[in-house]
């Protein structure tokens, strides 16, 4: 066969079209930021549309739809951030793909929003502030705007940067925030601020301590041993049965309040007949999963793979039914106080409020969610199914005890300190464990492998936990309040000025 020609091939023609390829690629790149955007700004033009239905004609009407557009905007940043605790650990630990876990997410936190979601709410966020000091009602809405409006900015922000943050306390600060600035230091009921305060430090501590207890139990009676299956046939039913009794018990307790209330004790003894009945089932359902697998620990994970699904939906159903009433509080408020003209500590949430935020969340965690998800469940620490199945447990369990000393915590701040927990358990466990040592020693001819000599640079960089992310979100937490009640102060000085 013939060469062709040397002009045949054209050596500048091939350079410009590459050129063209590399710039088409680096413009497809920047596009899917704008999509993202350009999506979000349509949903908010729907709220807009969409409250318009419902208000069109009532008193008030134009300021309620301005701030139908806010807590769209809310509700859009609160599936960007606040979501991503619930699903982030079992990205994290490969038991479910980013998809899954989206469609998982979306699914349950519109469910409890809309089916067990509040109908009563605490409009100024458990009694953060006194409306009986506001001078009138309008001065109240422009508070309640104004809080709205820079709690949304704040998530917003701690988005962008990669922080998991608090949606209720950056409501809380915002409240906080307008309200002073409206009515003076007096308005704000310090005592309760001072238990919210306490719950920055307490939650993430008791989420990372449970975690970290748990991970100690399996990696000492399932981990290290000779046996690892058989360790697993009879620690793994116990294990699931706990979480199982835990997530009953939880969404007894903050899950169904809006269709049946139920007291702690009785949340408890729900809870601890639910534990029974599952380690009765599922003692022959893992005996059958177990058989045939290696004596090694990536068989293990097979078996906490499907809890770990169930424990993402079940949270999510959870922080659909518990939080998102928190976070359109502010809204109900302006919709209750500028359609009636009167003040209330507590208003029933409009119906087509709840969609907007059921809707927002389910847009806000599709568009921009997968950032914090990965966030949460990939970089702050290497997770696998058990690890993460300790972070999910925890979660359950924190809360409910929170409930029971009658705590005002954070979902995110628990689920972030169970997987710090994780991370730095793993850092002592792997220094220092003499279980782990005697095994290592054991299964390498009796001794163990000598440990190269490395300088601090170097044993840094090696930490299980990322110090960055560790220093970033717990700058972030503390911040959350003040920087939230600066912002609102702000906005409603600005909101006052422009409505004299």
């Amino acid at each position: 066969m013939s060469q062709p020609p040397k002009d045949y091939y054209k050596v500048t023609l091939d350079k410009d079209l590459d050129k063209i390829a590399r710039v088409e690629l680096a413009a497809q790149f920047v596009s899917r930021r704008f999509v993202g955007l350009g999506l979000g700004v349509i949903f908010l033009a729907f709220a807009l549309v969409f409250a318009s239905f419902f208000v069109t004609g009532a008193p008030g009407s134009v300021v309620i739809i301005a701030a139908a557009v806010v807590g769209a905007y809310m509700a859009l940043n609160i599936g960007a951030n606040d979501v991503a605790n619930n699903v982030g650990p079992a990205v994290g630990s490969n038991a479910m793909s980013m998809g899954v876990a989206l469609a998982i997410a979306v699914i349950f936190e519109s469910s409890g929003a809309l089916i067990a979601g509040g109908d009563v709410v605490s409009t100024i966020s458990k009694g953060i502030i006194d409306p009986a000091k506001f001078s009138d009602s309008n001065a109240f809405v422009w508070a309640m705007m104004a809080a709205l409006i820079s709690s949304a900015v704040w998530v917003n922000l701690a988005t962008w940067v990669g922080a998991p943050v608090s949606t209720t306390h950056s409501v809380v600060g915002g409240v906080m925030g307008a309200g002073i600035a409206a009515a003076g230091l007096s308005t704000v009921n310090w005592p309760t601020m001072a238990e919210i305060a306490a719950s920055w430090v307490i939650s993430p501590l008791i989420g990372g301590l449970i975690a970290a207890l748990f991970l100690a139990l399996i990696k000492t009676f399932i981990i290290y041993q000779e046996d690892k299956i058989a360790a697993a046939r009879r620690w793994v039913p116990i294990l699931i049965a706990i979480m199982t009794g835990a997530f009953a018990t939880y969404l007894a307790l903050k899950g169904i309040k809006k269709i049946i209330k139920i007291d702690l004790q009785t949340a408890l003894l729900f809870g601890l007949a639910t534990t029974f009945v599952a380690w009765g089932i599922l003692r022959p359902v893992i005996r059958r999963q177990s058989q045939g697998l290696a004596n090694r620990n990536q068989s293990l994970r097979k078996l906490f793979a499907i809890p770990l699904v169930f424990s993402a939906a079940l949270l999510s159903f959870a922080h659909g039914a518990n939080d998102v009433a928190n976070a359109v509080g502010p809204l109900a408020a302006i919709v209750h106080s500028a359609g009636i003209g009167e003040i209330a500590e507590k208003v029933t949430i409009p119906l087509w409020v709840m969609v907007i935020g059921a809707m927002g969340i389910s847009f806000g965690l599709l568009l921009f969610g997968p950032k914090l998800i990965r966030m949460v469940g990939q970089q702050i620490t290497k997770l696998n199914p058990m690890r993460a199945f300790c972070v999910a447990l925890s979660a359950a369990i924190t809360v409910i005890i929170a409930s029971g000393l009658g705590l005002p915590v954070s979902s995110t701040h628990i689920a972030v300190g169970a997987v710090f927990g994780v991370g730095f358990f793993r850092e002592w466990y792997t220094g220092k464990s003499k279980r782990r040592r005697q095994y290592i020693a054991k299964h390498s001819g009796g001794t163990l492998p000598e440990v190269p000599v490395i300088n601090k640079a170097e044993m840094r960089r090696r930490k299980l936990v990322r110090r960055s992310h560790f220093l970033t979100i717990i700058a972030a937490w503390v911040v959350t309040v003040p920087a939230a009640a600066v912002l609102s102060a702000l906005i409603y000085w600005v909101l006052s000025l422009s409505m004299r």
